[in-house]
């Protein structure tokens, strides 16, 4: 996670989605150094994403496998930097989905968390919950939440896409992502507030049918 006081600027992050785009055209056009740009700029969060469901042994081979998948359908990818993140994410999760059903295991983050009928806040407040502990106790507690509300965080603050396109990779609609979100970066704003770990949600973990 960022350092909060030395977090990129919306300068920084405009020149880094700009320079991620550019870098899904030439791509997309055969140039293979920028093809490795890509993966080098998105993989690490992937990578986090991928290990909260399947484990750090496995997220690996999840990820080798999801990359071929992303470089044989790169020319079809239509879109910006945001787009090609979530487009992306969606592959790794539907990837990471086919091997624990292949294995019959349930993902490690969490449980369903069915009930959305608390309104979420007008501000996001993901970054400032959590930017001033360690990746590796983020990313923990964020395994510890709900399986709905740890995706939604994953996604809106690891790899940094907006309600829309986060909303693609889980197949919801963007407001549902934002309750979720919000619910779960309230719930790790009360875990850091008091200094205790809450124990995994065990529950229903849905196995969505989506292909990429």
């Amino acid at each position: 996670m960022r350092e909060a006081s030395r977090g990129p600027t919306a300068r920084d992050r405009q020149r880094d989605a700009a320079a991620l785009s550019d870098a899904v055209h030439a791509a997309q056009a055969g140039d293979e150094e920028a093809f490795r740009r890509l993966y080098r700029a998105v993989h690490p969060m992937l990578l986090r994403y991928v290990r909260t469901l399947v484990g750090g042994a496995d997220a690996e081979d999840v990820m080798s496998e999801a990359w071929l998948h992303i470089a044989r359908d790169l020319g079809s990818f239509r879109g910006n930097a945001e787009g090609f993140r979530g487009w992306a994410a969606k592959v790794a999760r539907n990837r990471a989905l086919d091997h624990l059903r292949r294995t019959g295991r349930r993902p490690l983050i969490g449980g369903d968390e069915s009930d959305l009928r608390e309104l979420p806040s007008n501000s996001d407040t993901a970054d400032e919950a959590l930017e001033t502990i360690s990746t590796q106790r983020a990313l923990a507690l964020i395994a510890s939440l709900p399986r709905e509300q740890g995706e939604a965080v994953l996604l809106r603050v690891v790899l940094g896409l907006d309600a829309k396109h986060a909303g693609r990779v889980l197949g919801k609609r963007p407001g549902a992502v934002r309750v979720c979100a919000y619910r779960g970066v309230r719930r790790l704003a009360e875990v850091l507030r008091t200094g205790r770990t809450p124990q995994p949600v065990l529950g229903r973990a849905s196995m969505q049918e989506d292909t990429a």
